[in-house]
């Protein structure tokens, strides 16, 4: 069963981290954010995934390759403009030399979770369903479409970010679509369509179900402070990963060639070729990338720091992300949700807080 994957879109939310590269292509603790939702597919019994992309095809192709370390077959299919959900969908069925099958997967390319799909593709069979949907409990509906359904899983509508006197489900699409080739029939092609706002709806009565996962972990990767708590998760375990499974009894995963005089406290990762002087403190919640250096009496924490970055001496990294080859000052403060962008320096001694977004330009 081949799944397809929605990559198309510029990641516009996590810029300045997005600015230079495809979300997909972006490291989220210590490989490719889309290298999470590569090993799930394939845990779920997935052999063959096509990359429906839009934004910088080239750099998820060299970040992702064709598959083989994931268990998998990649294709890649490239947009010339924006087709919506439904409208990338059918583009990527008529490129393909064999489409896409009787039956396949559709997953939204941001999201973070261990939905059971091979549970919700076996239960979309028993139905005899057209399309199957993902859902998931969120704490505030009222904040999201909703989705209503009976006792067996038939859909019966939709709310779309509810006053409070209308919920009455805490139910939304999870992104994770199990769909019989009929519904490419309802899609027409050449132009934008939204799947969730058109196919959905017409679907309604005429075989659309769902599989509520009430026990699933599930995260939109979309904002900074997502990104951060995808990263917090990844190291606590709060979802399954490769990545968490590296950490050993400490809590810790040291990539090679690393020079640590400094103190390490898990949860923590760092990749190869780390450098953390004395009396530097790395972690807990401190995922760094390759090359970083983090100099005499610095400290990272709840953070994010990505390749080549340099933290100068005494800085404090707080619930923040650094972009690739970033480079922060000595004593400098960069905290509260900040992200600073592709080689940007921050000045020794500056303060950068309240979810600012450093731009290499600016």
């Amino acid at each position: 069963m081949r799944a397809v994957i929605l990559v198309g879109g510029e990641g516009t939310r996590l810029r300045p981290l997005t600015s230079e590269l495809p979300k997909p292509a972006v490291k989220l603790v210590d490989r490719p954010m889309m290298a999470y939702m590569l090993e799930w597919l394939a845990t779920n019994g997935i052999a063959e995934v096509v990359m429906a992309c839009g934004f910088k095809p080239d750099a998820m192709r060299e970040a992702l390759g064709d598959g083989g370390r994931f268990g998998l077959q990649i294709s890649y299919v490239t947009e010339d403009e924006p087709l919506g959900t439904g409208g990338a969908l059918r583009f990527a069925d008529e490129q393909l030399p064999d489409g896409l099958g009787e039956r396949f997967v559709m997953c939204n390319g941001d999201i973070l979770t261990d939905l059971d799909l091979a549970g919700q593709i076996k239960r979309h069979r028993e139905l005899g369903a057209q399309a199957t949907l993902s859902l998931v409990p969120v704490a505030d509906p009222s904040s999201f479409g909703l989705v209503r359904i009976s006792d067996d899983g038939e859909v019966l509508g939709f709310l779309e970010k509810p006053d409070p006197s209308e919920i009455d489900t805490d139910l939304i699409s999870a992104g994770a679509y199990v769909l019989e080739r009929s519904v490419l029939d309802l899609i027409e092609p050449g132009r934008a369509v939204s799947i969730e706002r058109e196919v959905w709806p017409e679907l309604v009565g005429e075989g659309l179900y769902a599989v509520a996962d009430r026990d699933a972990y599930w995260l939109d990767i979309g904002t900074p402070d997502r990104y951060l708590k995808a990263t917090a998760d990844i190291l606590s375990g709060s979802v399954t990963s490769e990545a968490g499974a590296r950490l050993d009894e400490r809590g810790l995963a040291v990539g090679e060639g690393c020079t640590i005089e400094g103190t390490l406290v898990g949860p923590s990762v760092l990749g190869d070729g780390c450098t953390v002087a004395a009396g530097a403190t790395v972690g807990p919640g401190a995922a760094l990338g390759d090359r970083v250096e983090v100099e005499a009496g610095a400290s990272i924490e709840a953070s994010a720091v990505l390749d080549d970055c340099r933290v100068g001496a005494g800085a404090l990294i707080h619930d923040a992300i650094l972009s690739p080859a970033a480079a922060i000052g000595a004593d400098a403060r960069v905290s509260e949700l900040s992200v600073v962008g592709p080689r940007v320096q921050v000045a020794p001694g500056a303060a950068v807080g309240a979810g600012e977004k450093l731009f290499a330009d600016d």
